[in-house]
């Protein structure tokens, strides 16, 4: 059901009606309250994937799982403009989007108040896509869903098509017509591309493809201005070999931006799932946003990965990254890998296993230049907060081990 899909397949949903419900105002500051015109972006890790094909229109058709009803609250607390949400699982039809829309965005949860959002793009990826080969070398492809076997000879691991897809929401109109996707981008056709040197058969290298979920460039209409959200979810650098073989996927997978963003010779080799080639015509402005898995001092990435966007001469870093009272906390009542991390705490934007990796700074959301950051953070109460409820801690993990991670930026 969910095959790679020509751009004909992509969904642009529609409006939610109705006006906004009366509610408490947003963490931190909701949209009527900000300084100026900025305009706040985001990136969430919202965990609203499902271990089956289907489970999550399931749980999303009635008001009252708990979980999406935490993921819709922090959202609401925050009120982004343009929000980008990984791993929430894709089905053709955006029947998932809009059951989370409609259920849970737009009824005030736990006196927050609702949020619209009338554009949406959602598109197929590559978790969970038979390869029909033997990725892994456990000796045969499985091609029938429903396993972590067929999980790791899949395009990108996943248990089914769609698993832990992607969704980007937006107050401000998408340009769906001209959105450019890199699904199918082959990693061998990356220049200098750190595939494992022999792990993989001819076969395999012949068909692999680059991005574990996909890459989008979804161009945004703010006023007269076009800001391009360019979005991923990269695989985590982990569960594997000495070969490293996610480790060196997602270095490429976060090149692949770095170069998008680098100029025309630079992104010259790119082609995109309707076969133009090239990468965003210099002089456009950007945000850069997703679950990239690579922290800049700690974990398990390679070669330094982050790095290529955070010391990227076209990106426009805020004063400072966004940070978090929680995230210090947490760290420093969980011990562990925590401990001793380079890094500082109050960066970290996922709480994740303390014996290893610890808490990590994984998700971004970065500016180019021609856009004037302003105000961020990242959504981590302290645990004397009424609304530390939704992070949790440790293994309490009430809505996602990620969070949410805002910046706001200037577009004139």
């Amino acid at each position: 059901m969910n095959q790679p899909g020509a751009l004909s397949r992509r969904t642009a949903l529609a409006s939610l009606a109705g006006a906004a419900l009366a509610g408490t105002a947003a963490w931190p500051a909701s949209a009527a309250e900000r300084h100026g015109r900025a305009v706040r972006f985001a990136t969430f890790n919202a965990s609203l994937n499902r271990s089956a094909e289907g489970a999550l229109v399931a749980d999303l058709s009635t008001p009252d799982n708990v979980q999406a009803r935490n993921v819709a609250e922090t959202i609401q607390r925050v009120d982004p403009d343009v929000l980008l949400i990984n791993e929430f699982d894709y089905v053709a039809g955006g029947a998932a989007v809009r059951l989370f829309r409609d259920n849970y965005l737009a009824v005030g949860q736990r006196g927050a108040e609702p949020v619209r959002y009338p554009y949406a793009f959602t598109a197929p990826v590559n978790t969970g896509v038979a390869s029909g080969l033997d990725l892994d070398g456990r000796g045969g492809a499985v091609t029938t869903p429903g396993s972590d076997a067929y999980g790791q000879d899949a395009f990108g691991y996943g248990w089914f098509p769609g698993q832990y897809g992607m969704v980007v929401l937006s107050k401000y109109p998408i340009a769906t017509h001209a959105v450019r996707t890199f699904q199918r981008f082959l990693w061998k056709d990356m220049p200098g591309h750190l595939m494992p040197p022999g792990y993989y058969s001819a076969e395999a290298t012949a068909v692999f493809r680059l991005s574990s979920k996909s890459h989008w460039d979804v161009p945004v209409r703010i006023g007269r201005d076009t800001v391009h959200f360019l979005v991923s979810h990269p695989t985590p650098p982990t569960f594997d070999g000495p070969e490293d073989r996610n480790g060196r996927r997602n270095h490429d997978e976060i090149r692949l931006w770095a170069d998008y963003v680098g100029g025309r010779r630079r992104g010259a080799y790119l082609y995109d799932d309707r076969g133009v080639r090239g990468g965003l015509r210099p002089g456009s402005r950007f945000v850069l946003a997703g679950d990239q898995n690579a922290d800049p001092h700690d974990g398990d990435s390679y070669g330094g990965a982050i790095r290529l966007l955070l010391d990227h001469p076209a990106i426009r870093p805020p004063a400072g990254p966004p940070s978090s009272a929680g995230a210090v906390e947490a760290a420093r009542l969980q011990g562990g890998a925590n401990a001793s991390h380079t890094g500082d705490p109050a960066h970290d934007t996922a709480d994740f296993n303390d014996t290893a990796p610890g808490n990590l700074r994984v998700d971004y959301v970065l500016p180019s230049r021609g856009l004037t950051p302003g105000a961020n953070g990242v959504f981590w109460p302290t645990s004397d907060d009424p609304l530390h409820r939704l992070v949790g801690g440790g293994a309490n993990v009430p809505t996602s081990d990620h969070r949410l991670v805002w910046q706001d930026v200037y577009v004139r």
